[in-house]
């Protein structure tokens, strides 16, 4: 490990420097700035914004949220020449060529943050080494500003290691992992249609420090959807049978989406995680809006889900006489990771000294999926793996994930892949 010494702390320090100034998907204006950037400047040609994501294919994409993103970006330094150069949107793609004969390798690495307020706990390391967030209610708490860093840690690995590598490696910086959102859109740019090998990573999970866990099968299948209903209204007490209520018909639709049956087919799930409806005390609630998701152990377990909120959906509709409507804002597929690109993984993870774990089942999802997919319909070979920490759960407040540690680490697998695939032999 000691001959990526020198990358694995530019990496950690990148990564501080991300886990400062989180951006939530497809705002990650700043981070993709720092990403192409950094990369040009170690020699990089770079495609980003538009030029690596297919508009038709985006989901969950907010117009007003991505102004304001965009205006913070001016704010903190973000040229107007570059924000006009990514036309709208987040994202980069990078290739070294070493201009010898061999396979075209591409490694994935998310971007952007979650939701969450950074815990004010004096102790958590953030706060103690000077790091924290610096944009309220939003926070890297679940590892994206690590995998961004150690994707430029390896780009620079890359580049000064050229003379020894044959064909081409591909590093993939996506936007809008949190929602599953981001993934189809570069998928569908084309990103991964001319891959040999395809590989992606997430720090954490279910793996401590001196781990790393190769999923060869697992991930649920999931769409993330939007409900809207609008109702009728009226005095609540004067007139209340002239109005239709958004908020009733919503709530009557949380009760029946949980009642949705399970299926034969494998594991399924539904969660209703908003509800906002309502105007005031005394009006008959015209608005409505939920944010939900479903998941399944297969592709058509989760369309069958989809289907259940869809009847739900029209059902309630006309029960309570309102408006109903519903936008699918994100989703991803199973992963079933090729066999071939699981043993590249644990061969690397062993001659770093690293234990290796095996899932066949995994209860959340990724939206690498789509990207996995989409490579291996073209003939690429996959697979996905953590590598460990130790965290107080994703999504906490008080996420961390003792970079100086397991950075290198990380950063030692992807190198050992890289070598093996890519090296001259």
């Amino acid at each position: 490990m000691t001959d990526i010494q020198k990358y694995a702390d530019e990496a950690v320090a990148l990564r501080r420097a991300i886990h400062k100034r989180p951006e939530e998907g497809w705002t990650e204006f700043e981070t993709t700035y720092r990403v192409v950037t950094t990369l040009e400047k170690l020699g990089y040609a770079v495609k980003c914004g538009l030029a690596v994501i297919d508009p038709k294919a985006v989901l969950g994409r907010n117009e007003a949220l991505v102004a304001k993103a965009q205006q913070r970006a001016l704010e903190h330094g973000v040229p107007q020449a570059f924000l006009d150069r990514l036309q709208g949107y987040t994202g980069a793609v990078a290739e070294l060529d070493t201009g010898r004969a061999g396979p075209t390798t591409a490694f994935r690495f998310d971007m952007d943050c979650v939701l969450v307020s950074e815990t004010t706990d004096p102790e958590h390391v953030p706060n103690k080494e000077g790091f924290a967030s610096e944009i309220p209610g939003l926070m890297h708490a679940c590892g994206h500003d690590s995998h961004t860093a150690s994707g430029l840690g390896f780009a620079h690995w890359l580049m000064d290691n050229k003379d020894k590598l044959t064909g081409r490696v591909r590093l993939i910086f996506q936007p809008a992992e949190e929602g599953t959102r981001g993934a189809g859109a570069m998928a569908a740019a084309g990103v991964v249609d001319d891959v040999d090998w395809m590989f992606g990573a997430h720090v954490g999970v279910t793996c401590k420090s001196g781990e790393i866990g190769i999923i060869r099968h697992g991930f649920l299948a999931t769409a993330k959807i939007d409900i809207e209903f609008e109702g009728t209204p009226s005095h609540a007490g004067s007139d209340p049978e002239k109005g239709r209520s958004a908020l009733v018909a919503a709530a009557a639709c949380t009760m029946m989406l949980q009642g949705i049956p399970r299926h034969s087919g494998g594991d399924s799930r539904v969660a209703i995680g908003t509800l906002h409806a309502g105007e005031g005390r005394n009006v008959t609630p015209v608005h409505a809006k939920m944010q939900i998701e479903v998941r399944g152990e297969t592709g058509e377990v989760s369309d069958w889900m989809v289907d259940r909120v869809v009847s739900i959906v029209k059902g309630v509709s006309e029960a309570y006489e309102v408006k109903g409507s519903w936008t699918k804002a994100g989703e991803a597929t199973v992963m079933n990771s090729d066999q071939a690109a699981c043993d590249v993984i644990d061969r690397a993870a062993k001659a770093e000294g690293l234990t290796v774990k095996v899932y066949d089942k995994m209860g959340g999802s990724e939206d690498c999926s789509l990207l996995q997919r989409r490579a291996q319909q073209h003939g690429a070979k996959t697979a996905f793996f953590f590598w460990g920490c130790e965290h107080h759960g994703h999504h906490r407040p008080d996420f961390e994930i003792q970079d100086t540690v397991n950075m290198p680490r990380a950063l030692a697998v992807l190198t050992d892949i890289v070598t093996e695939i890519n090296g001259q032999h």
